[in-house]
Formats: C-alpha cells, sequence, structure tokens
C-alpha cells in the first residue's frame, strides 16, 4: 500500500486566528483540561495553543464522525482522548520552534528515524541522508508570508508521531525517487541500493475502519497470482534482496523491479477499490491506507503462503553477476 504523507498546513497554527470553536474555549471535561494543561506546560506550550490545535483537529475530521454530523459533547471529548495527545503536544511545539521540544524530539525519535531511513533506502549513506534531509524540513526551514512553516504542524495526533515520521520519510524517498526517475532509464540496481517501495503507515483507526481494512487486504491478496504472493513476501517480509529473488526466479534484477512497482501500484489501486466496494468513500478509503499495520489483526505472511514459485512467463536469460 501506498503511504502518501501528511502535508504542510494541514492545520493552523496557534500563531493564527483562533477558531470559532475555541472561541468560547474547548468544550471538554474538567479531566481532560486539566491533562492539556499539563501536557502544554511539559512541552512549553501554553494551553490556549495546544487546544486551538485540538479544535483545528476535531474541526478538520469532524471529530470522527461522517461529514456534516452533528457531534455531542461527549462525541467531541471521546474523539480528542482517541487521540495521541502527548505527540501532538511535542509536535505542536516543535512547529512553534520551542527548542526544549526540540530536544525533547531529538532524543526520541533520532536513532529510530535513522534505522527507518536506512530500511527505506537499503542503504546506510542514502539513510542519513534522507533523515538529515527530512530534520531540516520538519524544523521548519522554509517560510510563508514571513513565517517558518513545518509539516509537523499538519500531524493530527490520530496515530502515533513515530509512525507519522515513518510516512514522511517514505514519501520524501518515494518523491525523489520519481523525480530522478523521470531523467534517467531504470538502472541496472545494485544489490542493496534499489528503493524499497512504500507500505502502510499510521493513522489510528476506528473499529469499523480497521474491520473493513483487513478484509479488503485480505480479499485483494487472495486474488494475485501465486508468483506475486511470492514476490511480495519475499521482498518485503522476508527481505531478500532484488538480486536473491532475481537468481532464484532466473530472471533479470531489472525485470523483478519493475514487475514490483508494477505490482505494489495495483495492490493500491486495488485495495482503494475494494475499500470503497466495502462502504468506504473515497477520501475514507484513502485515509484508511495510512493505517498502521500493526493494529490489523491479520497474518499477512499466512495471506502470501503459496506454492513453491516458477519463473515468471517472460525469456529467461543469465542473471547479473
Amino acid at each position: 500500500m501506498d503511504a502518501a504523507t501528511p502535508q504542510p498546513g494541514n492545520l493552523t497554527l496557534a500563531t493564527e486566528p483562533a477558531s470559532a470553536l475555541l472561541a468560547q474555549s474547548l468544550p471538554v471535561s474538567a479531566s481532560l483540561h486539566a491533562e492539556l494543561q499539563t501536557l502544554a506546560a511539559e512541552n512549553s506550550l501554553t494551553t490556549a495553543e495546544l487546544t486551538h490545535a485540538l479544535a483545528a483537529v476535531g474541526a478538520k475530521h469532524n471529530f470522527g464522525l461522517p461529514p456534516g454530523a452533528p457531534a455531542s459533547l461527549a462525541q467531541q471529548e471521546k474523539f480528542f482522548r482517541s487521540l495521541q495527545l502527548s505527540d501532538l503536544a511535542l509536535a505542536q511545539a516543535c512547529a512553534l520552534g520551542r527548542e526544549s521540544a526540540w530536544q525533547q524530539f531529538l532524543s526520541r525519535f533520532r536513532a529510530p528515524l535513522r534505522q527507518a531511513a536506512i530500511a527505506i533506502t537499503g542503504s546506510s549513506s542514502l539513510g542519513e541522508d534522507l533523515a538529515d534531509s527530512l530534520y531540516a524540513e520538519l524544523f521548519g526551514l522554509s517560510e510563508r508570508a514571513g513565517e517558518r512553516r513545518s509539516p509537523l504542524a499538519g500531524y493530527s495526533g490520530r496515530g502515533s508521531l513515530m509512525g507519522w515520521l515513518r510516512a514522511t520519510l517514505s514519501q520524501r524517498h518515494v518523491d525523489h525517487h520519481r523525480r530522478t526517475w523521470r531523467e534517467s532509464p531504470l538502472p541496472e540496481a545494485e544489490s542493496g541500493n534499489e528503493p524499497a517501495a512504500v507500505t502502510t503507515t499510521e493513522i489510528a483507526a476506528e473499529p469499523a475502519q480497521l474491520t473493513r481494512l483487513t478484509r479488503a487486504l485480505q480479499q485483494v491478496l487472495a486474488q494475485l497470482p501465486p508468483e506475486d504472493r511470492f514476490l511480495l513476501a519475499a521482498y518485503f517480509l522476508d527481505q531478500h534482496t532484488l538480486l536473491e529473488i532475481a537468481r532464484l526466479l532466473r530472471v533479470h534484477e531489472a525485470t523483478i523491479s519493475r514487475k514490483l512497482r508494477r505490482l505494489t501500484a495495483d495492490v493500491h489501486k486495488q485495495l482503494l477499490k475494494q475499500l470503497q466496494s466495502n462502504g468506504l468513500s473515497r477520501r475514507a478509503a484513502e485515509e484508511a491506507m495510512f493505517t498502521d499495520p500493526r493494529d490489523l489483526t491479520l497474518n499477512l505472511r499466512t495471506l502470501l503462503q503459496s506454492s513453491p514459485p516458477t519463473p515468471f512467463p517472460i525469456q529467461q536469460r543469465n542473471p547479473a553477476s
């Protein structure tokens, strides 16, 4: 599944005018208000800054209800409590440039981000470059109308911050790969440096949405031919390189690369279609695609198991040495 990451500007930072919802103060219980005060203080935020971010998230997602459906105070409270509030507070503080928040961010995420970037690129040097470039972007070096802009302002708290960061890393890598792909022919990829395709990423999903996503994924994967299921399992689950798979199937490494690209794109397309067939709108289906795979109660390896592979139905050639 593809992993398009949230874009900057989805939420309004506290430096801009407060929403109408916030004008009368955020309608939450005393206990949640006290929790927000504590989180704000721990992240060098004012309570108003944090509640403003929550108001923006609630308005954007209509408190987890269908578009246009009115939300009661109890439903709003339930939605707010479903968010990763500590992660949201940290992200908002970083987006606003609070130094203590950045120190906490780097302490928590520098090592995991570096590991994730290396896994995405398949290369230590490329992974470090990818992670370093993301730090600059997250810090908000770009400006709009004279104000710093950080993608962290778009984090909604509907999934873990680490999951959102992995999604952002994956998307930046794909964006770079697409730009360079248009400018050069498909390379004879060196083992260990072929960019990994994007997998599902993390946004917290409602139980009903998780059920639909699980069912859709089972249906899509079950319809794949055995050789396609083997290819997905070998590359994404068993972590075999393109060269290893190519040698096993007695085809060229570039053939495996092209087939993986087409296959992942087709799975993404079919999964979106199946989610909509299962009752989700196009927007809801696209949002479901960002669900953390660890939230799904299914065994991908079992779904992808197939009989021993045979060479793909193409002309065989000696693999690259």
